[in-house]
């Protein structure tokens, strides 16, 4: 029988060594370290707990920083670390790495596949779309240059 989660706990410093280390086998942990004030841990925190019902194979868990691992620097939030049996697989630390209020449910889940963590249905990283979109969108406002060897031959 599968362990089923299906929700996101909150632990403190105590629990990780149980909750996060000796998970068991077999057992992907996902765990949020996030402050309350910043917006995007707020947006992440909610994500995840989106996530935690879709994948219930999947056991993720939020923790204050602080309380987890004393003086981790605010700088470093939101940061989500990723677990296998108990061994660290993937970190995902700071700001720009989540590409800040923009990110999607959909953009995480497909991070969080790529680390083996979930089984995602998605055939592609969402994210990459908006990318395609946006340099079609910049390449068909560049201008076209057309004979341009004729043109440097006048000066």
């Amino acid at each position: 029988m599968k362990n089923v989660f299906g929700e996101m706990g909150e632990i403190s410093g105590q629990d990780y060594i149980k909750e996060v280390n000796k998970a068991g086998d077999g057992i992907w942990v996902v765990l949020h370290l996030y402050k309350q004030g910043i917006p995007l841990c707020t947006l992440i925190n909610q994500h995840l707990s989106t996530l935690a019902r879709k994948f219930p194979q999947t056991k993720f868990l939020k923790s204050i920083s602080t309380t987890c691992i004393p003086n981790y620097p605010d700088r470093n939030l939101p940061t989500i670390f990723v677990y296998f049996e108990g061994e660290m697989k993937a970190q995902f630390i700071g700001p720009l790495v989540f590409g800040g209020m923009n990110l999607k449910v959909e953009e995480l889940e497909w991070r969080l596949s790529e680390t083996g963590a979930v089984k995602t249905d998605l055939e592609e990283n969402p994210k990459k779309q908006i990318e395609d979109k946006l340099m079609s969108s910049i390449r068909s406002t560049l201008p076209t240059r057309k004979d341009s060897d004729s043109e440097d031959e006048d000066y």
